[in-house]
């Protein structure tokens, strides 16, 4: 037979333990929402930034595959929205990239908030060659730096001559021999 402290216990919790729990709960969440924010702006950036290496990756693969120009083409208006056009050259030489095979918007996984700088500024697409090297004319960008207001951790998505791409951080506090560093 239970005694009368055993079936007070029995019963479950008080309504002064379940304010606390409450309270406790509360003081932890208010503490970590700002870093919660932080992380959150922080993976919009790199989401945004390997959307775009893996457009460029994919733009020079097609080149390859297809042994025609492949534009890969940012969108001015929305920064991390990019498309992947198909380039016919005329028997004059002139080079038309409207064919689109691929897309990518920033609503789709990123954030339209995403601010992308192109190196050197004035470009905003990037033509493939059929060996997937990067073609000169028009001046392709090199770099493509990717941040978000609030976010502390910017990338940089840069680009060589060969068409490799590689995506990294630009912050002073890595190790200079970490492969994350710029």
């Amino acid at each position: 037979m239970l005694t009368l402290e055993a079936k007070k216990s029995a019963l479950g919790f008080s309504l002064i333990e379940l304010i606390i729990a409450i309270a406790i709960v509360g003081l932890v969440s208010a503490i970590a929402m700002p870093g919660y924010a932080t992380w959150i702006k922080n993976s919009r950036v790199r989401t945004a930034a390997e959307s775009i290496q893996n457009g460029l990756q994919t733009a020079r693969a097609e080149a390859v595959k297809r042994n025609s120009q492949i534009e890969f083409k940012l969108d001015p208006a929305m920064n991390s929205t990019w498309e992947i056009n198909l380039c016919s050259v005329s028997s004059a030489g002139v080079r038309a990239c409207n064919t689109l095979l691929e897309n990518r918007r920033a609503s789709e996984g990123s954030s339209t908030t995403i601010t992308v700088v192109a190196t050197p500024s004035t470009s905003k697409s990037i033509v493939f060659n059929n060996f997937g090297s990067v073609i000169a004319d028009p001046v392709p960008f090199s770099e493509l730096g990717i941040s978000l207001s609030g976010a502390d951790r910017p990338l940089i998505v840069t680009l060589g001559v060969g068409g490799n791409t590689r995506l990294c951080d630009p912050s002073t506090s890595l190790a200079a021999s970490d492969p994350r560093r710029c």
